[in-house]
């Protein structure tokens, strides 16, 4: 490199010492010359390099390491992948059968007032049971990094809102749900989500809302958004827990027989942002209102 260049900088070497030990050096050289080309002299000059050298090392060390674990956590999230599909399919399989069941055995049987009621609790937590896997799922899937899947369509979303009304107040029938649906379809969404949303803010106002007071469900188009929103009565939420609502695995302040896995209003937020849209909470004595609100799209 000398005889080709003139020069070298920061050569790694080891020196060997009396002792037997090794000595890291940074080497610079540099030749001098005479106007004919002739050799006057080499300058070189050693640096002793011990912590640059095992920094070097060490930096080494930890990118093959990286590379490894990064290879790994690649296979580890194609396995979970899967785990959460199967876990998916085997969850609802079962739930199906159970509510074709109760399908059957209200329109085939004569029940009780007993069994009626038996009926009726069971059909409820089938309900809840599938709404607590869609958003386990959808928490999941988000989680290894493939985000909230959407499919949009032109489906007419008004009867999807109105069942999941509909739902909500056989489950809850000691509460008014009041609905005012008036939307301008069609609406470019995923309707699929979009009713999970409605059913998540539903159960969250049946969940923390005053008994006695209604939840007015409302869902409306303008010119450019669709917006969608529930209100409840109840005591106020305040500025410090309305900053983690929608943090996932945050309850709030919940009696134990309401207890969740707190994924309902993450999975509203995270819904909204798959839209391209947005979802609020006002919180006053007089009532708590979370509204969705998003941009139309051409179909």
């Amino acid at each position: 490199l000398l005889r080709l260049q003139g020069a070298v900088d920061e050569v790694a070497l080891d020196v060997l010492h009396a002792d037997g030990s090794k000595i890291p050096v940074l080497a610079n050289a540099a030749e001098k010359r005479d106007a004919e080309g002739g050799h006057l002299f080499t300058r070189l000059t050693l640096i002793k390099a011990v912590e640059r050298r095992k920094y070097e090392r060490n930096l080494q060390a930890s990118l093959a390491k990286a590379e490894q674990a990064f290879l790994e956590e690649h296979e580890a999230a194609a396995l979970r992948e899967q785990f959460i599909a199967v876990l998916g399919h085997d969850l609802r399989n079962p739930l199906a059968a159970i509510a074709a069941g109760i399908d059957m055995l209200k329109k085939s049987e004569t029940l009780s007032e007993r069994g009626e009621r038996v009926i009726y609790e069971m059909a409820a937590s089938i309900a809840r049971a599938s709404a607590l896997i869609d958003n386990v799922l959808d928490f999941a899937r988000n989680r290894l990094g493939n985000g909230l899947a959407v499919s949009r369509d032109v489906t007419p979303i008004t009867p999807i809102l109105e069942q999941v009304a509909a739902e909500l107040r056989s489950i809850a029938t000691d509460r008014e749900i009041v609905a005012d649906l008036s939307i301008d379809e069609p609406i470019v969404c995923d309707r699929v989500k979009i009713g999970q949303l409605a059913g998540n803010l539903l159960s969250n106002a049946v969940t923390h809302g005053a008994s006695e007071a209604p939840i007015i469900f409302r869902a409306a188009t303008t010119a450019s958004h669709l917006t969608i929103s529930v209100s409840n009565g109840g005591p106020p939420i305040d500025e410090v827990t309305q900053r983690q609502l929608f943090q996932p695995f945050f309850r709030g302040d919940v009696r134990h027989s309401q207890n969740g896995l707190g994924l309902g209003l993450f999975i509203v937020s995270e819904i909204a942002k798959a839209h391209g849209g947005e979802i609020n909470v006002i919180s006053t004595p007089e009532e708590t209102r979370f509204t969705f609100s998003m941009p139309l799209m051409d179909d």
